[in-house]
């Protein structure tokens, strides 16, 4: 049978006794503790600060075609965006960047964010309105930040599927992944992504 911890329980164990916690030097202790705030920070920062290059910069020169299929306790709803958006690559991720909007009620833009590292991994990202923060990697699962319509959620995330054929000039990434809430079984999704480079003429004002 297992005793109850209090207080005194935690005294009489602990009198006595030297503590066997490890003691950081002062300087050790700041950056420890500079280290934490950097964390804590980039978990919380704006998407768009932490694109190693500056929005204003971007250019919506290619065609970004977004095909996703989501089934839910046996129905399936399917969502297509096309739009211009930007692609580019910075120390060793792509980075592709659109706009888009919640729904046809709500016309506030939102920048989505989606950082490709090799290929097995995406980050989705979105600023404006909605501060989604999902991690697809092959093979694992991982606890993220779902925006919903009844407020913010932690949701797993196991890619059972990632393929990337990204090259210099577009491509495309294939993904299957599930979402759980409280580890029981949400949805089952797949998502289709291309990316073309588009010329000026091509574009019809």
């Amino acid at each position: 049978m297992m005793r109850k911890i209090t207080r005194d329980n935690i005294k009489r164990v602990t009198a006595g006794k030297k503590s066997s916690a490890r003691r950081f030097p002062p300087q050790c202790r700041t950056k420890l503790h500079a280290a934490a705030r950097k964390i804590g920070a980039a978990v919380n920062a704006d998407p768009i600060a932490l694109l190693p290059f500056r929005e204003d910069t971007m250019q919506e020169n290619f065609l970004i075609s977004i095909k996703g299929r989501q089934r839910v306790n046996g129905e399936t709803g399917e969502v297509e965006v096309t739009t211009l958006g930007s692609y580019v690559q910075r120390g060793g991720s792509r980075y592709i960047v659109y706009r888009d909007y919640a729904s046809e009620d709500d016309r506030a833009p939102r920048t989505s964010i989606l950082k490709v590292e090799g290929n097995s991994r995406l980050t989705l990202m979105r600023k404006g309105g909605d501060n989604t923060r999902l991690i697809l990697e092959n093979g694992k699962r991982h606890l993220c930040r779902y925006d919903t319509d009844f407020g913010n959620l932690t949701v797993g995330i196991f890619t059972s599927r990632l393929v990337s054929k990204l090259n210099d000039t577009g491509g495309s990434l294939d993904i299957s992944y599930t979402l759980d809430v409280n580890s029981a079984l949400s949805s089952i999704n797949e998502l289709s992504i291309t990316i073309k480079e588009v010329k000026a003429s091509d574009v019809k004002n």
